[in-house]
């Protein structure tokens, strides 16, 4: 399922959000920014979509620049002026650019082939002690080892995951800001996202 997942993402995520797919003459203003900075950045131009939502929100998924999508909420193109969604936009395009989409899907493996090997370590464990010597001190030992390893190896996995996250949308924001050459629009995009209402 995570190889269907990682290679069908963009199809899954688009589902999920009822985006629809707009072409050059649906929305111009748009299309164009989106493909102005994806000439910029060296990218084949992706698919565009826009989602029916109050919310200001913006998203890229793809397993590469390929199958590249860009999508943004009609709650985003309202507050946004022209320089502010091209920040937003660079910000997504940085993501298709720098491979974010694969590198958190192979985390998320990661994370969740760590969680299950946990649970699997403990629960034969608890088995086999159950089912062998109960009274064989060594099993105790284990026990209490795996019992720590499945509460703190999700944890652990997780924390790694949030943190790689991080750094990659410090480093879209950076690549972003690079690709328009013009920062303080997507600075300035980011407070009207962060005092938006809107959940």
């Amino acid at each position: 399922t995570s190889i269907g997942s990682y290679w069908f993402s963009d199809k899954v995520v688009l589902k999920m959000t009822s985006a629809k797919q707009v072409a050059k003459e649906d929305a111009p203003e748009l299309y164009n920014i989106v493909e102005n900075l994806s000439i910029t950045a060296g990218l084949p131009m992706p698919r565009v979509f826009i989602v029916n939502d109050p919310a200001p929100n913006a998203f890229a998924t793809g397993r590469d620049p390929e199958h590249a999508v860009v999508a943004v909420t009609s709650g985003l193109l309202q507050i946004l002026d022209r320089t502010e969604l091209e920040g937003v936009i660079g910000h997504e395009l940085s993501h298709i650019k720098n491979y974010d989409t694969r590198l958190m899907s192979i985390v998320a493996i990661l994370v969740g082939s760590l969680a299950i090997l946990s649970d699997v370590f403990f629960r034969s464990l608890w088995l086999g002690g159950m089912s062998n010597d109960r009274e064989n001190k060594g099993n105790g030992i284990f026990m209490i080892l795996a019992l720590v390893m499945a509460i703190l190896a999700p944890i652990i996995a997780t924390l790694i995951q949030l943190a790689v996250n991080r750094k990659r949308e410090f480093l879209a924001d950076a690549d972003g800001a690079l690709l328009t050459r013009y920062p303080d629009a997507l600075a300035s995009a980011l407070e009207k996202i962060a005092s938006d209402r809107h959940p």
